[in-house]
């Protein structure tokens, strides 16, 4: 059985986050978390190169980027959008 985007996303933020994956709720935001911006770095590279996509998020502005990392569920739904974005 294939893993859904969502269990995906959860477990790479876990990773960086140093928790389980049944720790972490949707409303979270990766500063609740105590993911740093090095931590956001380091996850949406993993998740590029987990679903072999490109994010558009600017780590050196990430207010300004297209990519909304406000919250767990914010994060899943840009992946959600890139992945079909790509398959279409």
């Amino acid at each position: 059985m294939t893993d859904s985007v969502a269990d995906k996303v959860i477990a790479i933020i876990a990773e960086q986050a140093v928790l389980e994956p049944s720790d972490i709720s949707f409303d979270q935001s990766p500063a609740d978390l105590g993911i740093d911006s090095l931590g956001i770095v380091e996850a949406i590279f993993a998740i590029e190169e987990t679903f072999d996509i490109q994010v558009p998020f600017n780590a050196n502005q990430p207010e300004t980027s297209e990519f909304d990392i406000s919250s767990v569920a914010a994060i899943i739904r840009a992946v959600e959008g890139l992945v079909a974005g790509q398959k279409a």
